[in-house]
């Protein structure tokens, strides 16, 4: 067993958004942090959104003002920061007769214009779906739409980014890392944490429970003691279609429950369709679509695209529990998307802050809030600093014109191919290509995309240990590639493992 005498002052538990964001937020202001997550970097919950950065508009619909403000707030900020990973797009609503009254949506869009910032993405309006290309893959029942602006975000890479970020600013970020017990012992945390070659025992001065849909769990298991709130669990799936309709616009489509569900443009060639809101008891077998869930969204894609679909068209899926802070509603759409955080501070006792619910597009807010809990506790510590800081490989000023540099700076690459790696690395793919004069350098093609050169980044620089890591959530490559390309990266993926150290515990170089 290693012991690491000098204590931290943050030990965050779970590398989701919430925690990657705090870490990040922490490390920038001086304070000396260490993230475990014991699987991967948005391994679970946060590579399984809707891949969206929005307000809510449905949340008007239960008054949830100060969160959709926030949210839309937020939007603007984090579309400055990270252009390459985040981007606008223009989302079609079609009126359907019995459902939510034309009235209900014109003011509902009004105030969601009204509630961001102006003049940051245009405004909403109201469409006849027959004489407008947007509403052109619509059934011709459906007369009246209304568009507007949210914005499209890489999840995954919004959280690994977050990550790397933090590890340049000196956070200690450790995957594949269990917290396996703590205890509180003369004004600090002791914590276990074990790899796959052995335990080690640190120390901090406070302790930040981000374990997402485990955060009960890690309260009871890992940290002792009852849990200072409750959550609930609310499972929702995705699934991936061959493109339903050309265009790049999105559809926000009404079910008779009272649900909406997303359709979106995906990877080029498919359709992105979810998602559902099933309330789970258990974490066990949680992560996995059932085939009523299935059914459910092909049937509402089918009521009103003329593209028919059906569960056997569908060429992957996803799900993920969303821990949302139980808030006694019975519904499991009316529970609240909001975040609460409980700060645990006991006579001359080190401090535990648990963090409950939030959503992707508040995690920054999520984290400044976590800072001024814990102030009082780090009087020295920086001051806010990340609403002005872009994300690694976002400080650009137009990602159209820095792909169009791209072009002139590699002639023999294809610009396609340029254009996906940009959107995954940004201004940092200079550092990826560095020395790459033609396909030949970029190593083994694997196909959908990807080349051995960029496997080699991703597990040097970005804790990527495993398939999966690359094909699914630092690049959607997995989607585009056959089950035979798929298994040719998992064996190249061990055989680097094997023949070179990929330490857990190891910081990229950023």
């Amino acid at each position: 067993m290693t012991v690491n005498d000098e204590p931290y002052d943050l030990l965050i538990i779970g590398g989701g958004v919430n925690g990657a964001w705090i870490a990040r937020d922490a490390a920038g202001r001086g304070l000396s942090v260490l993230l475990c997550e014991k699987g991967d970097l948005a391994g679970a919950t946060s590579s399984a959104s809707s891949k969206l950065i929005h307000g809510g508009l449905r949340y008007l619909e239960h008054f949830a003002f100060r969160l959709v403000r926030e949210a839309l707030r937020e939007r603007a900020v984090l579309l400055a920061n990270a252009p390459h990973i985040i981007w606008p797009m223009r989302f079609v609503l079609p009126y359907a007769d019995g459902l939510r009254p034309a009235w209900m949506i014109r003011l509902g869009l009004w105030l969601y214009d009204h509630l961001a910032d102006r003049g940051t993405l245009p405004a909403s309006r109201q469409i006849r779906l027959r004489h407008d290309l947007l509403g052109a893959p619509l059934d011709d029942r459906l007369k009246t739409g209304f568009v507007y602006s949210d914005c499209w975000v890489d999840d995954a890479r919004f959280v690994i980014l977050t990550a790397v970020d933090a590890a340049a600013r000196g956070a200690d970020i450790r995957t594949r890392t269990r917290c396996a017990r703590t205890r509180r012992e003369h004004g600090l945390w002791h914590a276990w944490l074990e790899t796959e070659a052995g335990e080690t025992t640190v120390r901090a001065r406070a302790l930040v429970n981000a374990a997402g849909p485990w955060v009960e769990q890690a309260g009871a298991d890992v940290i002792g003691g009852n849990a200072p709130a409750r959550v609930r669990l609310i499972k929702g799936s995705h699934i991936v279609l061959p493109r339903l309709y050309e265009g790049a616009q999105a559809f926000i489509l009404q079910n008779e429950d009272g649900r909406v569900v997303f359709v979106l443009p995906y990877e080029r060639d498919f359709s992105l369709v979810g998602t559902t809101d099933v309330a789970v008891s258990s974490l066990d077998g949680a992560f996995t679509i059932s085939d009523a869930e299935t059914a459910y969204l092909c049937a509402a894609v089918n009521r009103y695209i003329t593209s028919s679909c059906a569960p056997g068209d569908v060429v992957w899926s996803y799900a993920g529990v969303r821990p949302l802070y139980d808030d006694g509603e019975s519904d499991p759409s009316d529970v609240t998307r909001d975040y609460t955080l409980v700060l645990d501070t006991p006579s001359n006792g080190a401090p535990l802050l648990s963090v409950f619910g939030g959503k992707i597009t508040t995690a920054r807010c999520l984290a400044e809030e976590a800072m001024a809990r814990l102030e009082r506790f780090f009087p020295a510590m920086g001051p806010p600093w990340t609403a002005r800081a872009p994300l690694p490989g976002g400080d650009m000023a137009d990602f159209g014109a820095f792909v169009a540099a791209l072009a002139e700076a590699y002639p023999a690459l294809d610009r396609g191919w340029l254009h996906g790696l940009a959107r995954r690395h940004g201004t940092r793919i200079h550092g990826l290509l560095n020395g790459v004069g033609t396909a030949a350098d970029l190593g083994s093609d694997f196909g959908g995309g990807l080349y051995a050169r960029e496997i080699d980044w991703l597990m040097a620089e970005e804790w990527a240990m495993e398939a999966d890591d690359i094909l699914w959530r630092r690049t959607k490559c997995g989607l585009h590639m056959t089950p035979e390309q798929r298994a040719a990266v998992a064996d190249y993926v061990a055989r680097m493992r094997s023949g070179k150290s990929v330490m857990t515990d190891s910081t990229p170089q950023s």
